[in-house]
C-alpha cells in the first residue's frame, strides 16, 4: 500500500468540490487502504479525505481514538458519502491540516452532530458526535466541499498561527 502525495495550500484542487461515491467495489476498499496509510504517515493526522490526495469522491477516514481528547468517539471510521443532518452547539477550537501544514487557526464548529454516511460496502451507517470527534468530522467533510479551516477562520489577522516546526523523531507541537 503506498502512500499518496498530500496535496498542499495553494493548489487549486483542494477547492474542488467531490461526487458522490457510486461504486462501492475492490477499486474502491483498495484506494480507501491507500488512503489510510497516508493517514497514519502524517504527524498525528486524526482524519483525511480523498480530495487531500487528489481523488474527488466523497470519502473520509476519522479515528480520534488515539487522540489527547478521545472521550467520547466512535473509533475508527471510514466514511463514504457523509452528510451532516444535524447539528447543536458552537465552539472555538484550533484546528491543523495536512494540506495546510504551516498553519493552525482558531475554528467556530457545532459541538453535536447527527452524521449519516455509507461505509466501504455501501451499508447506511449512522453516528452521534460530539466534542472533539464532530469538530474534526466537520473539518473532513469541509475537504469534500472545497474548503479548507483557513476558509472558516473569522479573521486571518487574530486567528491564524504559524505551526512550530517539527523534529524527526519527536511528536508535533501545536503552536
Amino acid at each position: 500500500m503506498p502512500v499518496l502525495n498530500i496535496l498542499k495550500l495553494p493548489d487549486a484542487r483542494l477547492k474542488q468540490l467531490s461526487t458522490p461515491v457510486e461504486r462501492f467495489d475492490d477499486a474502491l476498499r483498495a484506494f480507501i487502504a491507500d488512503l489510510e496509510e497516508t493517514r497514519q504517515a502524517g504527524p498525528a493526522a486524526v482524519g483525511i479525505a480523498a480530495p487531500q490526495v487528489g481523488r474527488f469522491q466523497r470519502i473520509v477516514i476519522l479515528d480520534c481514538s488515539t487522540t489527547r481528547k478521545p472521550v467520547p468517539n466512535h473509533g475508527h471510521l471510514i466514511l463514504i458519502n457523509p452528510e451532516i443532518s444535524e447539528w447543536d452547539g458552537y465552539e472555538i477550537g484550533r484546528e491543523g491540516c495536512l494540506s495546510v501544514p504551516d498553519y493552525t487557526g482558531n475554528v467556530i464548529r457545532a459541538t453535536h452532530i447527527h452524521l449519516k454516511a455509507q461505509d466501504p460496502f455501501g451499508e447506511p451507517l449512522e453516528f452521534d458526535m460530539e466534542g472533539y470527534e464532530a469538530r474534526a468530522a466537520q473539518h473532513e467533510i469541509d475537504h469534500l466541499d472545497g474548503m479548507l479551516f483557513i476558509d472558516r477562520v473569522v479573521s486571518r489577522r487574530t486567528d491564524l498561527f504559524r505551526r512550530k516546526v517539527y523534529r524527526k523523531g519527536r511528536k508535533k507541537a501545536e503552536a
